[in-house]
């Protein structure tokens, strides 16, 4: 199935989707990724992409006051200063004793999603494991359109930047990778 993210009921429809335990195709504000419900549809996804099970998923939330659900680390505002926004946050999570990466992401369209299922939902870009990721929505459908349940369309996204990726699981702040928000600029007091 395939509907435009400018379609009057595409919320409705990605979030129905998703909350019966499908694996969906969506524009984020970086990347097209897949997703679905945590933790129901973590085989699905990395059966599609061909993804290592030792390799976790990005978790998104709608709002960021979301991330104390997961996590009693203390995440600095400055950081939560970037939410919504193309920021990965990876946090302890204090339910499983291991780390998770978080990100609230800076388009409407897709918090309202996140909110409408009432759940996390996993990302992580479109592309099979170790190949480069597709942003092509023409490539996007032909690739993958028999294996997941939902392709929502915003046309390509070939000038996106991939987020970046802090981490505070140490009690400080550790930039893992630059991407659309200069580390620089994040770690200035």
């Amino acid at each position: 199935m395939r509907c435009r993210k400018s379609d009057a009921d595409s919320i409705n429809i990605t979030a129905e989707c998703l909350k019966k335990g499908g694996v969906v195709i969506i524009p984020t504000d970086t990347v097209y990724g897949f997703s679905g419900i945590v933790p129901e549809t973590d085989a699905k996804i990395r059966a599609i992409k061909g993804r290592a099970e030792n390799k976790p998923f990005i978790q998104l939330i709608s709002k960021s006051e979301d991330i104390k659900n997961l996590t009693d680390d203390n995440i600095p505002e400055q950081l939560l200063s970037y939410w919504p926004g193309p920021l990965i946050i990876i946090v302890n999570d204090k339910e499983k004793k291991t780390t998770v990466a978080v990100r609230c992401p800076g388009d409407g369209w897709l918090r309202s999603v996140i909110a409408e299922t009432g759940k996390i939902i996993y990302s992580t870009s479109v592309n099979r494991s170790g190949s480069p990721v597709i942003t092509d929505i023409d490539e996007i459908v032909k690739e993958f359109s028999d294996e997941v349940d939902l392709i929502v369309d915003d046309g390509n996204s070939e000038s996106s930047v991939p987020s970046t990726i802090v981490s505070v699981t140490e009690g400080s702040v550790k930039v893992i990778r630059e991407g659309a928000i200069a580390a620089c600029s994040m770690l200035q007091e």
